[in-house]
């Protein structure tokens, strides 16, 4: 399993345009094929810094994936918000994988 941790950079003053692509993403994502574990806006500390972190079994998965988010209603339409809004001002992806078991987890 890996997962893609996406680092925003957004604009602090919209940042409900964020929230608002965040939950479409929560429709988009799972229909498409990938485990979305959330995404997050800033609260405390920073007022820039969003994330986003889905899981894929393997990179030909995301490969796939991508392919359908690109086709699905949805997804393009949050692709055109984005770039109508101008609300992530840049946008990093890196790419994880687990190398700890849950506590107490055998094997």
């Amino acid at each position: 399993m890996l997962s893609c941790v996406i680092r925003y950079h957004i604009d602090p003053t919209k940042r409900e345009d964020f929230a608002t692509y965040a939950r479409n993403w929560g429709q988009a994502i799972p229909r498409c094929g990938a485990d979305l574990i959330g995404y997050y806006a800033p609260h405390e500390g920073s007022s820039t810094l969003a994330y986003g972190i889905y899981d894929v079994a393997n990179l030909a998965e995301y490969e796939a994936y991508r392919a359908r988010l690109a086709a699905d209603p949805l997804g393009r339409e949050n692709y055109a918000f984005a770039q109508e809004r101008r609300f992530i001002l840049r946008e990093d992806r890196t790419w994880l994988k687990k190398v700890s078991d849950p506590e107490g987890s055998t094997g």
